[in-house]
């Protein structure tokens, strides 16, 4: 069913370069994080998108299974 950019809330997705240069980060120096104003809000946030990802995958597999009916 493919990833869902739900899953990616929390964390920067690097660019080409960045991944490329991520092979020679033995220090982790490159890593980004994406930033809240509150711990409380990343979480709140994080199980929103979790929540979000979940009816995702629910509604492809009800079309999934409504279409191999027909």
């Amino acid at each position: 069913m493919g990833e869902s950019i739900r899953s990616t809330f929390l964390f920067a997705t690097p660019t080409w370069r960045e991944g490329v240069g991520r092979l020679v980060d033995f220090g982790d120096a490159l890593t980004e994080y994406n930033r809240t104003s509150t711990p409380e809000d990343a979480d709140t946030r994080a199980a929103a998108q979790d929540w979000l990802a979940v009816g995702d995958e629910l509604r492809a597999a009800m079309s999934l299974y409504r279409h191999r009916d027909s």
